[in-house]
């Protein structure tokens, strides 16, 4: 029986305890799995990202931020922040990742996991308020659906390379971050990702050597073939109503699959997965954590996308372990 009363007509805890959700796998990997993903990579890493910084737009919790934009794959500019520290060079770096509903500020995401932090937080294409684009739906349920009839035009991959070239264009902006390497090699980044920056973030940080470490947020796009067949609200819900109708569509979603992703993953991770969570049903969240090969850390929370009593203290919570988590020696 849930712990929250609610008044949705499936049970967002979908009956599971926290050790039979620790017991999900990861789908296996479909054929050329990989090789799409490193050609994706590799094309992402090519863009010249030509970023332009705006006029600083506020100063809080030791950072100033300014308004960013960059080109990303298929010559599409795309909009955002960038976080300095108020004073003296930046010691760290991270590229944060937004959940579905898009970014309108930078909101909860300052102050940074780290002090004296550099960062950019980029609006994916389509969403928030700096990368609407003619064409490409902004509100999630349609947005999650756009290209999905094909790997190749499905939207996901290409808001994955909006974080890859994300990181390309902080480093050329924060090129102390590098280290003095070329191309931003010896870059040693942090990802962090709530939601749908979550599931982006674990497709992407398999292949980028530029990021140290991540952390990932009740992620979505885990086990795609439990999740389809689980009822929830939102972007979820989409898919999983358009899969009844077209049910070839697995084919693409395979490559697209956060927790088969997540088994490819080599540098730490944390995972923050909900217990219960309306939009993004947990299974999925803990099959992320459940793939991850070595080096990981687990921070349960009592509800995702769900407001209920003591809420803020379990993310202050969070946010402590969080801080913790990036400020730990690398091995």
């Amino acid at each position: 029986m849930s712990e929250f009363e609610h008044d949705y007509p499936f049970d967002p805890a979908y009956g599971r305890s926290l050790d039979e959700l620790l017991d999900i796998p990861a789908p296996a990997p479909p054929d050329g799995f990989d090789a799409f993903w490193q050609d994706r990579f590799e094309a992402a890493t090519g863009v010249t990202t030509a970023p332009a910084v705006g006029p600083q737009e506020d100063e809080r919790d030791g950072c100033r931020i300014f308004g960013v934009s960059y080109t990303s794959v298929g010559g599409l500019r795309v909009g955002g922040w960038l976080v300095l520290p108020a004073e003296g060079p930046a010691e760290h770096g991270f590229v944060i990742g937004h959940g579905y509903g898009g970014r309108q500020e930078p909101g909860a995401d300052v102050p940074l996991p780290l002090p004296r932090s550099a960062a950019i937080l980029p609006c994916v294409r389509g969403m928030g308020a700096r990368s609407r684009r003619p064409g490409i739906p902004g509100e999630s349920e349609e947005h999650v659906l756009y290209g999905i009839g094909s790997r190749a035009t499905y939207v996901i991959g290409d808001c994955v390379a909006d974080l890859w070239c994300a990181a390309s264009a902080l480093l050329e902006l924060v090129p102390e971050l590098t280290g003095g390497s070329e191309g931003g090699a010896g870059a040693r980044l942090g990802y962090v990702g709530e939601s749908f920056g979550g599931g982006l973030g674990a497709l992407a940080l398999p292949w980028d050597e530029r990021f140290a470490r991540g952390q990932l947020t009740v992620p979505t796009f885990g086990n795609h073939l439990l999740r389809v067949t689980l009822p929830s609200v939102g972007s979820g819900e989409s898919v999983r109503a358009y899969r009844e109708r077209h049910p070839e569509v697995m084919d693409v979603l395979a490559y697209f699959d956060a927790a088969t992703a997540a088994t490819r993953i080599r540098v730490p991770m944390m995972v923050a997965p909900a217990l219960f969570d309306p939009a993004v049903p947990p299974p999925g969240q803990f099959a992320v954590y459940n793939a991850l090969p070595e080096r990981r850390e687990l921070h349960v929370l009592r509800a995702g996308h769900f407001a209920y009593a003591g809420e803020s203290a379990d993310l202050a919570a969070l946010a402590e372990a969080r801080h913790a988590f990036f400020a730990a020696p690398s091995a």
